[in-house]
């Protein structure tokens, strides 16, 4: 009733919180405030829950634990998405292609991967664009050196959450492998496993190009294909400002470096 009455209304963008504590929280995304602050890796966050939780890469503590297989998670929303692999229930169905998935964060990164040409996120560093924002970070770590993810049990840093976890398991046999049955290649988690079979051992291409016929195994390839009916051209050379499609294209790079160089000579 507070939220329709409007009583704790930020004066900023005029939505209406619940509490003033909500309302103080809410503020924080105008203000950029981040007043919890991770006494390992010093990154901030603006909300104390969410400091709790990031804690948790560090400690190992995973207390929301599978009642089914026994795999545990950090966070209680891991714990029921995680359900759904033994449910089989997928409730978010892709309104282009009819794919359906299992959480509304996988079917929202589909439909900006595969059914859509916007890049909208781009590199300030080397100008390259990304479809979601996600990819943008991951791909800054690149050249900012910044590794957030820590092993608790040796100095190792990785830039991604995935990298740790592979780690842990081959470094320190902690955590559970999945085996395929058929080439024995192991994975980290039941869905790579099942992607693996149906694509390698089954010869399954789920992923179809809208503009053709050609269909891929993956949906990396599908996205590397698409580019062939695109104008936008993310690769750039550092040295003459020229585009390319497809990051092969760019040892255009190392024939404009010799040629700069020749000319320096001459």
């Amino acid at each position: 009733m507070n939220i329709h009455r409007g009583k704790y209304k930020c004066t900023e963008c005029g939505k209406c919180s619940q509490s003033s504590r909500h309302l103080a929280t809410h503020r924080r995304s105008h203000s950029g405030e981040k007043p919890f602050e991770c006494t390992v890796c010093s990154k901030r966050f603006t909300q104390a829950g969410n400091l709790v939780r990031h804690s948790r890469i560090h400690s190992g503590e995973i207390p929301y634990k599978c009642h089914v297989c026994d795999k545990a998670f950090s966070q209680s929303g891991s714990l029921n998405r995680h359900m759904r692999v033994h449910t089989g229930d997928k409730p978010y169905k892709c309104p282009l292609c009819n794919k359906c998935f299992s959480d509304s964060s996988a079917m929202h990164q589909h439909e900006r991967r595969l059914h859509s040409n916007r890049r909208p996120y781009h590199c300030p560093y080397c100008g390259k664009l990304f479809t979601i924002n996600a990819e943008l970070k991951y791909h800054v770590r690149i050249h900012t050196g910044a590794k957030p993810y820590s092993c608790r049990h040796c100095s190792d840093c990785f830039r991604r959450l995935e990298q740790l976890k592979r780690h842990l398991m081959k470094s320190h046999n902690e955590g559970t492998w999945f085996t395929c049955d058929i080439c024995q290649k192991q994975f980290i988690t039941r869905d790579e496993l099942k992607q693996h079979s149906l694509r390698r051992h089954e010869d399954v291409k789920p992923y179809v190009c809208s503009e053709c016929p050609k269909c891929f195994c993956t949906a990396a390839e599908l996205r590397s294909h698409r580019l062939v009916h695109s104008d936008v051209k993310s690769f750039s050379c550092a040295l003459c400002n020229k585009s390319f499609k497809q990051p092969e294209n760019f040892v255009h790079f190392e024939k404009c470096a010799d040629n700069m160089e020749l000319n320096n000579i001459v």
